[in-house]
């Protein structure tokens, strides 16, 4: 802050300083003047100037020192009153901003909310025509239409899912809940909802759990578990996809293993972006990049490590670590 305040200052500075240097120059040219009571004059002028400087430096500086280490929040209550006519200017400006800002907020919030309301108002609206259609394409006899109908049917669904899950992410803290979840059937509910794509493109699961029991929130983890398994389904041919559980430590590990056609290299570190769907398939519609970005979100907010390694033409490996009991109660504060 002194080094501001001085190069705040620097034109009074330099004029103070100017007038003993002028001061001294006349005595020195002009002989009727003593030159050494002059220059005793200026030592004692520059220590008055001195000690001015810098009792204005801290009558000056507090009040924006204050500015500079608040929190910058719409809370005023931590601001110095002002001392001076301009620092009641910097006041009154800041006061009429943040409660500026205050109204602005408040009122993008609340179209938000309106916005979000809506949105889930409509989508819990369509689940009842999709449900009705389910049936409608349970009943056909034909059924390869059936299969492919089923497929529509199930892109649909998907999409509304993560649509409805998309805008209750924000407030996930509010709708957790912590206890010991059986993980089969978590695995096996999304299992059956993927059944008649699974048959359609000859894909079947190999599951196997070592550790049937983790610490988490039962519906938020099936959420997770339909956006990987949903992943393994669409970019697998026909082939077996893998699902185990094991133990390290104090840590439950998930992986779910396909035979798919792999994520680049180049892609892996972006494949949780909002949006990204891929360099090498890029023209593929069917992808909206918003399931792994979804997946990883909620993971952050159980706690769960997400990792993946892939193959390029082999498959791809997605890891689930859960955080054991001692740790999540460190973590949250439970």
């Amino acid at each position: 802050m002194i080094w501001t305040f001085l190069k705040e200052r620097r034109t009074w500075l330099l004029l103070l300083l100017s007038i003993q240097l002028i001061i001294l120059f006349i005595s020195y040219i002009d002989n009727t003047i003593p030159f050494m009571s002059m220059l005793y004059i200026v030592l004692l002028l520059t220590l008055l100037c001195t000690c001015f400087v810098v009792l204005r430096y801290t009558k000056e500086t507090k009040f924006y020192a204050n500015m500079e280490n608040r929190d910058h929040t719409y809370d005023l209550a931590d601001l110095r009153s002002a001392d001076s006519p301009f620092e009641q200017i910097v006041l009154d400006a800041v006061t009429l901003q943040t409660e500026r800002y205050k109204s602005e907020t408040s009122h993008h919030y609340m179209l938000l909310e309106q916005e979000k309301d809506e949105l889930l108002s409509w989508i819990h609206e369509v689940k009842t025509p999709l449900t009705a259609m389910q049936l409608m394409i349970d009943r056909l006899p034909d059924e390869t239409l059936q299969r492919q109908l089923m497929y529509e049917w199930l892109r649909i669904h998907h999409l509304l899912d993560q649509q409805l899950h998309q805008k209750r992410i924000p407030f996930i803290q509010n709708d957790l809940y912590i206890e010991v979840s059986e993980l089969e059937p978590i695995i096996y509910q999304e299992i059956r909802a993927l059944k008649s794509w699974c048959i359609q493109k000859g894909i079947g699961f190999d599951v196997s759990l070592t550790e049937t029991k983790v610490l988490t929130d039962a519906k938020w983890l099936g959420f997770i578990l339909r956006q990987l398994i949903t992943n393994a389904v669409k970019y697998s041919p026909s082939s077996d996809i893998l699902i185990e559980s094991s133990r390290l430590d104090d840590h439950v590990i998930l992986t779910i293993q396909d035979a798919g056609r792999g994520i680049d290299p180049k892609d892996l570190p972006r494949i949780y972006e909002r949006g990204f769907t891929s360099t090498t398939h890029h023209d593929d519609s069917a992808s909206t990049g918003m399931g792994l970005y979804l997946a990883k979100q909620v993971a952050e907010s159980l706690h769960i490590r997400m990792n993946v390694s892939s193959v390029l033409g082999e498959g791809t490996t997605f890891t689930l670590t859960f955080p054991g009991k001692n740790e999540f109660i460190r973590i949250t504060g439970m």
